[in-house]
């Protein structure tokens, strides 16, 4: 047969499709490699690397019209993840390798021109996709240490083209990659212990850490919001292997390289306040993740709130709601995981001394609202806990009394780590993620209470989402107390964490 077959994955987000690489040789014309299926730039250019990766492996460019299709035709194609496949389909179908070699396998690696195999991204959705069939697949022995993670069977790694059809030939054997370790990331060295005062913040801090809350931190500068946001990633509970291997497929497929020391390790994104919409939700053709994937059951800081740009800010409501982005181009749309917990950090006024004792701020109360005005009502309604961060009292800092429990870190992780076991216990998600039904069940109030909320919602203004949200934030700190039902004090503690919905200044 002419015509020989063997197969590839293609790259859509997280996804890694099949894709069939056919080789023809039957046609007549000029010498030319031709490949169709819908490819971009990058795979246009791939003849070129296949033509001199062939022949400086030994073998020779047939002297006739080869044409390489990539099915299914209308699913985009880009990268030089392909190279390897149509090198070695090309040799097949010119009887250059064993005609029935390649049955029964994947190839994934980019050529370089002497033949060496390199890196390609987004091998570990491949893998895992991979590990699910009955073929084998083959990619470079730079992803090794990635395509590890999927625990596969059935995957090989090679460094040059000789090797690969060495093995297929018969005359040697490929390598596996090495198990990968798994093993918790260990222990982050930002601990609690660290802040100084600052215990309401804290006790925040544990909240939002056991119930996956979103909360946002207004204080002036230096009373210690982003030392806060930086420990809350090392409160959080290991991540499961299913957990593990979305966070490392999102980076895998990203424009940052894959590190295997960060196996396991919660994500914690802080970009910065000039970044571009696409930034954050990701973006460009073909769509790569942005910010709130690459911080997928993790933590995402947004420090400066008010100093983004409005319309960067609002991009982020519907995946606050879904805990995933869709993102649409005209040849394709992909969707990214995006279940992460926000924390973000401003200023009480623009000079960032409103209300502080010292009596340095000068705003008046319409620039004190205006710069409140930045982030809009919706996007903060969807934050669970506003957290006051006052400026710490003068000889905190140096008064040894003040200094941490060294066990404070623990003590809150085992709390978080308890509140968490209840929470799955009674059901399968945290409170954050809590539905409608679900809510019914497990957030029940007494009479008294009930009329409570209702009064607090009208005086607070709460929106229908900020009463749900009090009532979530209320059940989380009712678990930490090993409670089963919500009592005023766990109801009361919630609405203290409401302040920008009061109509009062800060």
């Amino acid at each position: 047969m002419p015509v020989a077959i063997t197969y590839g994955r293609a790259e859509i987000g997280i996804d890694a499709p099949l894709v069939t690489v056919e080789a023809d040789t039957s046609s007549g014309g000029l010498p030319q490699i031709v490949i169709v299926g819908l490819p971009e730039t990058a795979v246009k250019e791939s003849k070129d690397r296949v033509k001199a990766a062939i022949v400086n492996s030994g073998f020779s460019v047939p002297s006739r019209r080869v044409t390489v299709n990539l099915a299914p035709a209308d699913l985009p194609k880009n990268g030089g993840r392909y190279d390897l496949a149509i090198a070695l389909a090309i040799l097949a179908a010119s009887k250059q390798l064993p005609p029935d070699s390649l049955v029964g396998h994947e190839f994934l690696g980019e050529l370089a021109l002497d033949g060496e195999i390199r890196s390609v991204k987004g091998v570990l959705p491949a893998a895992i996709q991979g590990a699910r069939s009955t073929r084998t697949l083959v990619v470079p022995s730079a992803n090794s240490a990635e395509a590890s993670l999927s625990r596969g069977e059935n995957i090989l790694t090679a460094q040059n083209m000789v090797q690969v059809t060495d093995y297929l030939k018969g005359n040697s054997r490929l390598p596996q990659p090495s198990p990968g370790e798994w093993k918790p990331a260990a222990p982050g060295k930002l601990k609690l212990s660290d802040i100084r005062g600052q215990y309401a913040a804290k006790r925040a801090l544990i909240i939002a850490a056991a119930g996956a809350h979103n909360l946002v931190f207004i204080g002036p500068p230096g009373s210690g919001k982003t030392m806060l946001a930086s420990r809350l990633a090392d409160l959080l509970p290991p991540m499961s292997l299913q957990e593990s291997l979305e966070v490392a497929s999102i980076r895998s497929v990203s424009k940052y390289a894959f590190d295997i020391r960060d196996w396991g390790r919660r994500p914690f994104r802080t970009p910065h306040h000039t970044a571009s919409a696409v930034a954050l939700v990701g973006g460009s053709s073909p769509p790569k993740p942005g910010e709130i994937s690459l911080a997928h059951q993790g933590v995402l800081f947004l420090d400066e709130l008010p100093e983004y740009t409005r319309h960067v800010l609002e991009v982020l409501r519907e995946p606050l709601e879904s805990g995933r982005i869709i993102i649409s181009r005209a040849t394709q749309q992909v969707c990214f995981p995006a279940k992460f917990q926000l924390v973000a950090a401003m200023n009480p006024c623009p000079c960032g001394y409103h209300g502080d004792d010292s009596d340095r701020c000068t705003c008046t109360n319409d620039r004190v609202e205006k710069y409140r005005g930045r982030v809009s009502g919706p996007l903060m309604d969807r934050i669970d806990l506003h957290v006051d961060v006052p400026a710490l009292p003068g000889g905190t800092l140096s008064d040894p009394k003040y200094k941490g429990n060294e066990s404070e870190h623990s003590e809150a992780i085992s709390n978080v780590e308890r509140a968490r076991e209840i929470m799955f216990f009674r059901g399968s998600s945290l409170n954050a993620h809590l539905g409608g039904k679900e809510m019914e069940e497990h957030c029940r109030l007494s009479a008294t209470d009930s009329k409570f909320l209702d009064r607090a919602m009208e005086t607070l203004g709460l929106s229908a989402r900020g009463y749900y949200k009090v009532l979530k934030v209320a059940r989380t700190i009712a678990d930490i107390d090993g409670k089963q039902e919500i009592e005023t004090g766990h109801l009361t503690e919630a609405l203290s964490y409401r302040g920008l919905d009061r109509s009062t200044t800060i």
